[in-house]
């Protein structure tokens, strides 16, 4: 049985973590728009779906 306290780090844990991905995607989304703005073609991503939903350690 995990404890309440226990159950409590593990939440905020699995909250930081999504909102580092939710971080991560909103740079790269940044990063295309202005490459984009900079040479007016848009870029290809070089990750599929799969990938990108992939943890980064």
């Amino acid at each position: 049985m995990i404890s309440n306290t226990e159950m409590i780090r593990i939440r905020r844990q699995m909250q930081r973590r999504i909102q580092d991905v939710v971080a991560e995607r909103r740079r790269a989304r940044q990063q295309e728009a202005h490459h984009t703005d900079l040479t007016g073609d848009p870029t290809e991503s070089h990750l599929t779906k799969d990938q990108s939903l992939t943890p980064t350690p």
